[in-house]
């Protein structure tokens, strides 16, 4: 063992006892606030003297509340902190660093040795750091530079420093187990030992291993909008947390973790990623799919088609008459042009073409439609379509108000006054007691009025319609809506002649899903748009940044719905649109359209050609199978070729399935996929492979990923890494249309160390150019 080793070794010692001790310190500090804000709940108001006999005595009586809440609160934060803190203590005790660098900076003499980990650490007498977080500016570094001339960016200006050595280390529970001195961004040693892991039900942070373009992209920070587009299995989200977690802690004074929402594909998803975070000491953002945020806004309404169905629509009806007229329409309601139609719809309705619902009491009508469409129409356009509906609103509640004493002396009243139960009766009489002066002791003087009571009674049951009115729920949107499938619109004039062949069937089946309370998920946005655009935008202005992962399934028309939405708020997108498998992106090849946005000086695209997902062998094999698949670069990760196995019927292929998966789990792979094209068709394999210990079937529903023996969907797969993975069927029977390509990229791209093909008859010609030239073996 070297004297270097030792001297390390024995630094590694005294940065674990500077860590136990903060422990022990943090451990007393977190039971004392614990019981301090215990204590302040328990005696709270026996702190608080409440009286409001006089003005002063009220105020008195409010400064006191106000100064134990204050007190309250200032607990709170404070053991909030100090866990915190003890949390991510307790990770260091495991792995307190794992780099250094040896650095001179310009214009001094001495050079100082800096090491790098999740958090920063400072020694006993908190002078000198022992560690720097992985965040810090001097630690960008680290993964930007080989040994030479480096510089690095602060808050007071760029440093320029001279970096003359590089060093990882592997340390376990307070070991140190290895140390390298490399001159490479980072040494293979230690991302060779990571990458061929296996898998767990979470992802995990792996901030010892950032590459440099990875780096690039945690560190951003100069444009609104960062695009980045990536090869499967190039780390791509994981980059995007930890750019997260950077941003968290730059802008810790003015940023929080409610302030970032972070779009993912599925709620399976949220679970995969739900570790990161936390790993490096920051909190959750919020995560939620664009499906939630559409069910949230709509979800009363309608019956909402999932973009899953959709999908598995596109994936299985493909023999069914209207299948050609459904895939034009979800292409056309997802561009840009659509996006232009509803807004130019939007202002003709400014003219005319307004729907609304005609307000009625107990079936007696007050205001019809047509009156509503009147009144709205005859005012001055030159106020403002808003201020045009906000004056319709009132007048309409000025009819209520005059219909409402109308209902004073009609029998349903006097019914209702006799309906009263003695508790309801008596809530009435302090009701109107109150309101006509009366104060608490002193409400059994008040003799009521039955014509007082009368009216409290008319005005409660007009209390819904007069909330169905402020909330604008007399304009028919759905009414509005239709009518641009409805012919007399002739919507063509806002489409340039982009007219979609197949455009009466596609009215004809839009019309009969709303009509029957249901939407397709290509209308939901659209829809959404124009009840935004007619009755004022709800717009987020407290989200400060949008994370967008597999953002090619967005199509355009979401994409500039978001920037409305989110008008503040800086955005990172991420995608591959090799894997871009949904209809609306069939002959898209790259984000070009988002710069658009926000413009060209407001947007930086980075491309990640590296993978490291996979072995070598199944990277070459995988690129093999998309146009421009030679940009991919390996990790150089050696393993065995991927394999295909041709069988004669089902019957076959699910006895050999089972003895695979028996096979792999003899080798020790702790999460093997069964990848299938669809739902549909994961059902019959869960069916026919039951016998499978422990087998689960994962559905579009499913709230976290499953370890173990999975049967999924290719669509649901996207983002989540598998040790071995087992294409179903890849035959030309299923995997045939070229518009498939994608789909079948993407579920093979899903694998680590193994992967194995399975076709039912002839295989899939995407195959062809890979067993030409032996990247696949056929078995």
């Amino acid at each position: 063992m070297s004297s270097e080793f030792k001297q390390e070794q024995k630094r590694v010692g005294r940065v674990m006892e500077v860590i136990a001790e903060q422990i022990r310190k943090y451990e007393e500090e977190t039971s004392n606030r614990q019981s301090e804000v215990v204590n302040i709940r328990k005696h709270f108001w026996d702190e608080v003297k409440v009286n409001t006999d006089t003005f002063d005595d009220y105020l008195e009586t409010v400064i006191s509340l106000r100064q134990q809440g204050q007190a309250l609160a200032v607990s709170q934060n404070t053991h909030k902190h100090a866990a915190k803190r003890l949390d991510t203590l307790r990770r260091m005790q495991q792995v307190p660093y794992f780099g250094r660098i040896d650095l001179t900076e310009e214009g001094l003499s001495t050079q100082e040795q800096i090491y790098i980990g999740i958090s920063s650490l400072m020694d006993e007498n908190g002078i000198d750091f022992l560690i720097y977080d992985w965040r810090a500016p001097v630690s960008s570094v680290y993964y930007d530079y080989e040994p030479g001339p480096a510089q690095y960016s602060t808050p007071e200006g760029m440093i320029q420093c001279q970096l003359e050595k590089k060093f990882q280390y592997l340390i376990r529970n307070g070991e140190l187990q290895s140390m390298f001195d490399t001159s490479l961004t980072i040494g293979d040693e230690i991302l060779q030992q990571v990458l061929g892991k296996g898998t767990n039900k979470h992802m995990h942070s792996i901030v010892a291993t950032i590459q440099q373009e990875q780096n690039r992209i945690i560190r951003h920070d100069r444009k609104r909008m960062l695009i980045v587009h990536g090869a499967a299995g190039s780390g791509k989200t994981s980059a995007a947390l930890q750019r997260i977690a950077y941003l968290l802690y730059k802008y810790r004074d003015s940023l929080n973790a409610d302030q970032v929402i972070l779009f993912s594909p599925n709620a399976m998803f949220n679970s995969y990623v739900s570790n990161v975070l936390p790993e490096l000491g920051e909190e959750n953002m919020q995560q939620v799919t664009f499906q939630e945020y559409l069910y949230h806004r709509l979800g009363k309404d309608f019956q909402i088609e999932d973009p899953f169905d959709q999908l598995e629509y596109v994936l299985t009806a493909k023999n069914t008459p209207s299948y050609q007229s459904r895939v034009s329409s979800i292409r056309f309601k997802a561009s840009t042009r659509f996006y232009e139609v509803i807004k130019a719809y939007r202002e003709q309705l400014e003219s005319s073409g307004m729907v609304f619902k005609g307000i009625s009491f107990k079936g007696a009508s007050i205001v019809t439609a047509e009156q509503i469409a009147e009144e709205f129409y005859s005012s001055d356009p030159a106020i403002g379509f808003y201020n045009r509906l906000e004056n319709l609103r009132d007048w309409l509640m000025k009819q209520v108000k005059k219909a409402q004493k109308l209902e004073w002396t009609k029998p349903w009243v006097e019914e209702e006054i006799e309906l009263l139960d003695d508790e309801e009766y008596l809530k009435a009489h302090n009701y109107l007691a109150k309101k006509s002066g009366y104060d608490r002791e002193s409400t059994a003087d008040y003799e009521m009025d039955t014509e007082a009571l009368a009216r409290l009674i008319v005005r409660r049951n007009f209390k819904p319609l007069r909330k169905h009115i402020q909330e604008f729920r007399f304009i028919d949107i759905k009414g509005i809506y239709k009518q641009l499938f409805e012919g007399s619109l002739q919507i063509e004039q806002w489409m340039e002649g982009d007219v979609p062949s197949e455009w009466k069937d596609i009215c004809r089946a839009t019309l009969k899903a709303l009509d029957e309370g249901e939407i397709f998920y290509e209308d939901a946005t659209p829809f959404l748009l124009l009840t935004e655009l007619i009755q004022g935008f709800q717009t987020d202005r407290s989200t400060k940044h949008i994370l967008i992962d597999e953002a090619q399934d967005y199509s355009p028309f979401q994409f500039e719905f978001l920037k409305r939405l989110f008008p503040l708020a800086r955005v990172t997108v991420l995608g591959d649109f090799n894997q871009a498998i949904f209809a609306h992106a069939h002959e898209t090849k790259d984000f070009t359209i988002l710069t658009d946005l926000y413009g060209e000086d407001q947007t930086e695209v980075i491309n990640m050609k590296r993978s490291y997902r996979s072995t070598k062998p199944i990277i070459e094999f995988t690129r093999r199978l998309i146009p421009n698949g030679e940009q991919i670069i390996p990790f150089e990760r050696e393993g065995e070729l991927p394999k295909l196995t041709q069988v004669a019927d089902h019957t076959e292929l699910h006895r050999s399935i089972e003895s695979k998966v028996a096979t792999l789990k003899s080798q020790g792979y702790n999460s093997i996929a069964i990848i299938c094209k669809s739902a549909e068709e994961s059902k019959r394999a869960y069916e026919a492979l039951s016998s499978i210990e422990d087998i689960k079937l994962l559905k579009k529903g499913s709230p976290e990923y499953e370890q173990g023996v999975v049967i999924i969907p290719t669509y649901l797969s996207k983002g989540i890494e598998f040790e071995a993975v087992i294409i179903y069927d890849a035959s030309e029977h299923l995997y045939g249309d070229e518009s498939l390509r994608r789909v079948f990229y993407t579920a093979c791209t899903r694998a680590m160390h193994h992967l194995q093909l399975y076709s039912v008859g002839e295989p899939s010609s995407f195959l062809n150019e890979t067993l030409q030239e032996g990247l696949i073996q056929a078995t």
